[in-house]
């Protein structure tokens, strides 16, 4: 009974599909992979086709340009000063607020203010907010 069902409902879709009553369908690359393979080869990742070499020497997908190429990896000594600090652990607000502030360095005291600055305006607003 449910076997006739699909038949049935088959046969009417694929009669709408040679009608062609303007229904939006997937592109024909989708498709294709689910015929022919079942689903399995096609879940397995794809080997690289990029030799060890290329890899180890430049950086992969990070060219933008249209006729570029891909930019080589440097020494480290090539590079500024400042990249490698960029990861550091920055003091939170809490723990700039427990110093003191007149002995901070610059760059703690500049992060401060604007920490400072965004706590106070986040709590202005929240008070507006329940007014």
């Amino acid at each position: 009974m449910a076997l006739s069902h699909i038949r049935s409902l088959k046969s009417v879709i694929i009669a709408k599909e040679a009608v062609g009553l303007g229904q939006r369908t997937f592109s024909a690359g989708a498709g294709k992979g689910k015929k022919g393979s079942k689903g399995a080869a096609s879940d397995a990742p794809k080997a690289s086709t990029l030799s060890k070499e290329v890899k180890s020497t430049t950086v992969v997908g990070a060219n933008i340009l249209k006729d570029g190429v891909d930019p080589k990896i440097l020494p480290d000594s090539e590079y500024p000063d400042w990249l490698w600090h960029l990861l550091d652990k920055r003091p939170a607000l809490s723990e700039l607020r427990r110093k003191n502030i007149e002995t901070l360095p610059y760059e703690d005291l500049k992060r401060f203010v604007k920490l400072d600055n965004r706590a106070r305006i986040k709590e202005n607003n929240s008070v507006k907010a329940k007014n």
